[in-house]
């Protein structure tokens, strides 16, 4: 059980710290969107799935329901996160793009060309 749990929050940290090393690194607004959103939603379903393993695990072990709480509002919690990242992240990358902010090293831009005509 305890490797589960090493097993599965070391993977949602090693995610989340290379959403937060591609924040620092990337050059422009999407790809720093890109890493944030598609590292840390990776890494906070796994940094979950310990939490939720661990909280059933106590349930059955203790038959304290408040464990089986912590499990369900965790599952709870991680269902809006999945739908609620990458949704802002598409706000965020829509507003940049209409404000005019270009990608650094783009060489088409479709959406551009669209609105043109």
């Amino acid at each position: 059980m305890t490797v589960l749990l090493v097993i599965l929050l070391s993977i949602g940290i090693f995610f989340n710290g290379l959403g937060s090393i591609g924040l620092m690194r990337f050059p422009d607004v999407y790809t720093r969107l890109h890493a944030a959103t598609k590292c840390t939603t990776f890494g906070s379903i796994f940094t979950s799935l310990s939490v939720i393993v661990f909280g059933f695990y106590l349930w059955g072990a203790s038959g304290d329901s408040k464990y089986g709480v912590l499990a369900l509002h965790t599952i709870v919690a991680l269902i809006c996160i999945i739908i609620t990242n990458p949704t802002g992240a598409h706000a965020i990358a829509r507003a940049a793009h209409r404000s005019g902010v270009m990608p650094k090293q783009a060489v088409i831009d479709e959406l551009k060309e669209a609105n043109l005509k």
